[in-house]
């Protein structure tokens, strides 16, 4: 079984001529927590049902970020690549039995060694990105998420939505809950955050400094109702309690947020007196992945949906570290980071 370390010592392949195709490539390592390199590595052989791809670009996950601090549970150093699963870019190899994607289509793919120059995933785990949104970045793979997570909200046009946490994810949420028609109540801790949520249609802003303020305002808002759907995006505690106290009798809680740092706890008494259904919106079928990614596809093709705004900040692939660092931190005016090939 090859090993990080034979992956990452792969010796460098003579130049034989000009024209001659690559044999090695640049990828981040993460050697260690909060310590990342750039390494030559040999590039990746398509299997008879994958595609390779030349990296255009790959989005900067807020799931990097336990890894990238450091959790006894993780092994260092990652393998090169590691971490990046946000990637598009365009076909440049494709295995024998590979049969609807061709060499040089621009594709989204849901891959895991994705901060390279190249990556490889099966052909049914490749999204083909149409002409209309040629020269885009666009990391299809968190947009499938919000597509999804909408879909299993069941948000509908008239109701009173409640989302915590605008980063990427919620902003997204966002636009998809008000052009469904409902009533959006943002409630986040930046204010350039809150102000992204008023420009993706937002009806209410509230600052996430109080929260018994924020149950206040909320009750105020609907009336004494409090909301019909609510969805957590952020993935901590607080948010989560919160959540449960914005969510109406017989509403709906979705949790869309990853929490991933260890135990939650609930206040079972509160769900269980006003009945609530709790939805946990992440998927792990690669197919209920793809259908996402379609769907995002087919929501900016129609000029329903813009995401160019919320990515904010780009970085080249040896500044994986910045840009990780930037994600940890979220400073005022950040909302996503690329890192661009």
């Amino acid at each position: 079984m090859t090993t990080v370390d034979q992956i990452l010592e792969a010796s460098r392949a003579p130049s034989t001529a000009a024209s001659a195709p690559p044999t090695t490539m640049r990828a981040a390592v993460i050697k260690a927590p909060m310590t990342m390199e750039m390494r030559e590595v040999a590039l990746p052989l398509p299997r008879s049902n994958e595609v390779r791809v030349r990296l255009e670009g790959c989005g900067v996950c807020a799931s990097n970020i336990p890894p990238w601090e450091g959790r006894e549970w993780f092994k260092y150093p990652m393998f090169p690549g590691q971490l990046g699963h946000e990637a598009w870019g365009t076909v440049d190899a494709v295995g024998s039995d590979v049969i609807h994607i061709r060499e040089g289509e621009r594709v989204a793919i849901l891959s895991e060694h994705a901060y390279a120059e190249y990556d490889v995933a099966r052909e049914d785990q490749a999204v083909v990105l149409p002409d209309e949104i040629a020269g885009m970045p666009f990391p299809a793979e968190p947009l499938g998420c919000a597509m999804n997570i909408f879909a299993r909200s069941g948000i509908r046009a008239g109701q009173s939505v409640a989302i915590i946490g605008i980063g990427f994810l919620g902003a997204i949420l966002t636009r998809l809950a008000e052009q469904a028609g409902a009533r959006v109540i943002a409630i986040t801790r930046r204010p350039f955050a809150l102000d992204v949520a008023r420009s993706m249609g937002a009806s209410h802003t509230i600052p996430m400094e109080d929260h018994w303020k924020i149950i206040e305002e909320v009750r105020q808002h609907t009336g004494g109702k409090f909301c019909d759907v609510v969805v957590e995006a952020v993935g901590k505690q607080w948010p989560l309690d919160l959540a449960a106290e914005l969510t109406r009798e017989r509403g709906r809680l979705v949790v869309a947020g990853y929490h991933q740092d260890g135990l939650r706890q609930c206040n079972m008494q509160l769900w269980n007196w006003r009945g609530i259904d709790v939805i946990n919106a992440h998927e792990r079928d690669p197919q209920v992945y793809l259908d996402g990614m379609n769907a995002a596809v087919k929501a900016v093709v129609e000029g329903k949906l813009d995401p160019t705004p919320l990515y904010t900040h780009r970085f080249p692939l040896e500044r994986l570290d910045e840009a990780l660092n930037m994600t940890r931190e979220r400073p005022d005016g950040f909302m996503k980071a690329l890192i661009m090939m």
